[in-house]
């Protein structure tokens, strides 16, 4: 016999109109949202990816040369080289800023330093930029010539100008340095909710104990912060390989191909060369490689107990 609908006084019970046993009904609009924007676009990916699909003509046939000409391209392991030298040392760098930050914020948050306030605003505010607001604000910072902010900076000092943005080198390390200081503030939230949520008795313990602060940090914060900063790099490596509205208007991925990482190659191939089935072939990729990482800090996770 079907339910019959419990009465309340509100009129009818939602939980005996859709029923206790059936959740997919109350999942039905996030799957038909999930559906919609998420995989049906990456189904669309996949079939462009498998033919010979441009911008420029309306007619296409399904193949498989796309995949063997951009995996034979020498351009695409100079990309994907680039691309792990920017993620790893933005990965290494936000983390160690971010938990620096942290526990300067945490200290004075527990003395009520003031200014503390301050400091977290100041730091937000570079995440809450938009990349591209980002990249222009860096270009003018870095601009080579010598009324560029840092260059007019060195020069205060005694020193010469530096080709921030004209040398491979200088280049990659400037993009490097405006994606630190755009993704630092999201590990300092991270790594400060992590501090929150450690008991101040495992420092009071060590400290009676003898420990010094050094010990205390390597032996308590530390292992405590452990689960915090795999979940960080997960968020962090995602974000940053997938990364290419900043580096953009900053250098367009020049000069040459110096700071051109797979994302803004992915947009190059299909806005610039018009070829949307390399563009879907070049993001198949960077996918593949998304996933490999997510698999790999996953099995990390569940060798932490974390998952």
């Amino acid at each position: 016999m079907r339910r019959a609908v419990a009465p309340t006084k509100q009129g009818f019970s939602l939980r005996g109109l859709v029923g206790e046993n059936r959740p997919t009904l109350w999942l039905a609009p996030l799957l038909a949202v999930v559906t919609l924007f998420y995989l049906y676009p990456a189904f669309e990916v996949l079939r462009y990816s498998v033919t010979n699909a441009s911008l420029l003509k309306a007619n296409y046939h399904y193949t498989l040369d796309t995949f063997a000409r951009v995996l034979s391209d020498p351009v695409l392991y100079a990309v994907i080289k680039t691309t792990a030298i920017f993620v790893l040392a933005s990965i290494v760098l936000q983390l160690i800023l971010g938990l620096v930050i942290a526990l300067a914020v945490n200290r004075a948050s527990k003395r009520k330093l003031p200014g503390r306030v301050f400091i977290r605003s100041l730091v937000l505010s570079a995440w809450v930029m938009p990349g591209v607001v980002i990249g222009i604000v860096w270009a003018i910072v870095l601009n080579d010539a010598d009324y560029g902010l840092a260059n007019l900076l060195l020069g205060a000092v005694g020193l010469g100008s530096v080709p921030w943005l004209s040398t491979p080198t200088t280049a990659l390390m400037s993009v490097i340095l405006a994606n630190v200081w755009r993704g630092t503030a999201f590990s300092m939230i991270l790594q400060y909710a992590g501090l929150q949520s450690i008991p101040d008795e495992l420092y009071e313990a060590a400290e009676v104990d003898g420990a010094r602060k050094l010990q205390s940090f390597f032996y308590i914060t530390v292992p405590q912060l452990r689960p915090i900063l795999m979940i960080n790099i997960i968020l962090i490596t995602i974000s940053t390989l997938n990364t290419f509205d900043m580096i953009l208007p900053l250098t367009g991925g020049g000069p040459g191909q110096a700071t051109e990482v797979l994302s803004l190659r992915t947009y190059n191939v299909i806005f610039q060369n018009y070829s949307l089935s390399e563009g879907a072939v070049l993001a198949v990729i960077l996918l593949l490689i998304s996933l490999a990482l997510t698999l790999i800090y996953r099995r990390l996770l569940r060798s932490e107990g974390t998952l």
